[in-house]
């Protein structure tokens, strides 16, 4: 892998350990999808990473590409998304939560953090008699760039 890391090399292990008890093969072009993966950043469609990995390997399909990325997902390194257009949208899985910031023009996505939203949210759960267990912040928009041109 070009420029491993760290959490690059146990994501990578992780991975081809998931694939063993599976009792699935570790291939090439698997190798390449996921390396592509990892080595990116932000929310990726399955086509923008197709596009991707056929700059390392050209051979490599695009229902490979889909595969890779819902056995990714199914070991827990990455996390499938769907904002409004109902693309399905991948990023590296990580602990902390996060909500998200979308553009409506050009498509940008901007990940935030804000605690005190998370409060609130606690709060009014349990003002309703609910134990919150999970939720989704979508907040759309016009970013900067596209207001102003």
């Amino acid at each position: 892998m070009a420029k491993a890391t760290a959490s690059t090399d146990d994501a990578f292990a992780r991975f081809k350990a998931y694939l063993r008890g599976q009792r699935l093969k570790s291939t090439a072009q698997r190798d390449a999808i996921v390396e592509s993966f990892l080595e990116g950043s932000g929310h990726v469609s399955v086509e923008e990473l197709y596009g991707r990995v056929r700059v390392r390997n050209p051979r490599i399909g695009y229902a490979t590409v889909y595969r890779t990325m819902k056995l990714l997902t199914e070991c827990g390194l990455a996390d499938e998304r769907h904002f409004r257009n109902g693309e399905a949208r991948y990023e590296i899985a990580e602990k902390r939560h996060h909500d998200h910031l979308i553009c409506e023009i050009c498509g940008k996505i901007v990940e935030f953090q804000e605690e005190r939203i998370e409060a609130l949210q606690e709060k009014a759960a349990c003002d309703h008699g609910f134990e919150l267990r999970g939720h989704k912040m979508e907040l759309y928009g016009i970013c900067g760039p596209c207001r102003r041109s």
